[in-house]
């Protein structure tokens, strides 16, 4: 996790442990100093926020893979573990993170190497979301420091070996505010043999959500959802006469409408730009990501055509990306109620990159933020902490 685009007082210092202990020692040191210090990973992904720290904090030499063992459907990994290593040696053994996560670099312009902490504490999930869950959903255990320099353990790395408070749900998504991950437990799924992608071109957003809603309905195990430039996109994976099959069944099911095929590489190719929203990659605007109900995508897509800029979705509809240079106020007055982030700032002040917390929420995210980092050192500012 990196901070990129952000207005902040440059770091004095940048610190790379090679170990728990000294990481844990240093923080320590800082807890008592009140020294504030921006965490990052392998330095690809916007944190959203305004920080100002006295040091810039790496896990990217806490690295490598602590234990993999494919018929246990497990993987532990140390956080600075780049996203690639672990994606190769699954992929030796006919496996994969189900959950997709998405590569920013592309739409961020940055150039370092996606770790796996970066991963878990931004919870990246892409597109089969729908059928597996999110990064959180497969994350079995971590390992972590707290802002007084404690390594605390939580969760295990067996399926069934999380007792009491789940702390791996806390530090995923929290973006490095309650906790430096030094390690964490995944629970690994096989790689899909095959798998074919149905496009629907020349349509309306509200008609490939008319698809989605009737695709996903059926239990034709649809991995991927999505809708860009004029065209609707079902993904279907598994065995090759499975996948055959619910295809067939899906194109029976959708006979009155334009329907064409891809396969395989294509098709792979196809989900990997919708992944990582290539689309958006040449634009110099804000892209935000917001989360809503899926049947509201197409009222929150008009409202945000209004202020001009591109969009598209994701997860049946309920992920939408936009892309324009409306201001922050007139995005989420456009979105309502919905949960807008902003992945890359563009012309935006860092202020307006997430959105405000009130009420219970924010009463909660204080109190845990106290609880983990009392003395406010880890990436003060960001996410209103």
């Amino acid at each position: 996790m990196s901070i990129d685009e952000l207005t902040i007082k440059a770091p004095r210092s940048l610190v790379s442990p090679t170990d728990e202990a000294e990481l844990a020692a240093f923080v320590g040191e800082n807890h008592a100093r009140a020294a504030p210090m921006r965490i990052a990973g392998g330095g690809t992904r916007v944190q959203a926020g305004a920080v100002e720290a006295e040091h810039m904090l790496t896990t990217r030499k806490i690295s490598g893979i602590v234990t993999y063992e494919p018929g246990a459907l497990t993987l532990i990994a140390r956080a600075g573990t780049p996203l690639q290593d672990v994606e190769d040696v699954l992929a030796a053994e006919g496996q994969a993170l189900a959950f997709e996560p998405m590569d920013h670099r592309e739409i961020l312009g940055s150039n370092g190497t996606p770790t796996i902490g970066g991963m878990v504490s931004a919870n990246v999930s892409g597109p089969r979301r729908i059928l597996a869950g999110a990064c959180r959903d497969h994350l079995l255990g971590v390992r972590f420091i707290d802002g007084r320099g404690r390594t605390i353990k939580n969760g295990g790395r067996v399926m069934k070996n999380v007792t009491g408070l789940d702390l791996g749900k806390l530090l995923c998504g929290s973006f490095g505010t309650l906790g430096v991950l030094t390690e964490v437990a995944l629970k690994t799924l096989p790689r899909a043999e095959v798998e074919k992608s149905l496009a629907f071109p020349r349509i309306s957003l509200r008609e490939a959500r008319e698809i989605f809603a009737a695709a996903l309905a059926t239990p034709f195990e649809v991995s991927g959802a999505a809708f860009q430039g004029g065209t609707a996109w079902l993904r279907v994976e598994g065995f090759e006469a499975q996948v055959d099959y619910r295809v067939d069944r899906l194109k029976e099911l959708f006979a009155r409408r334009e329907i064409e095929i891809v396969a395989d590489s294509v098709s792979r190719s196809i989900w990997r730009d919708l992944r990582d929203v290539k689309h958006f990659a040449d634009s110099t605007d804000p892209i935000w990501r917001i989360l809503i109900k899926p049947s509201d995508a197409p009222a929150v897509i008009e409202a945000l055509r209004q202020l001009g800029g591109e969009a598209s979705v994701d997860w049946g509809g309920g992920l939408v990306w936009f892309s324009g240079a409306a201001s922050s106020a007139a995005v989420r007055k456009a979105v309502g109620a919905a949960r807008a982030v902003v992945v890359r700032r563009g012309s935006l002040a860092a202020a307006d990159l997430f959105p405000a917390e009130d009420g219970a929420v924010a009463r909660i995210s204080a109190a845990l933020r106290k609880t983990f980092d009392p003395a406010g050192i880890f990436n003060p500012g960001l996410m209103g902490n």
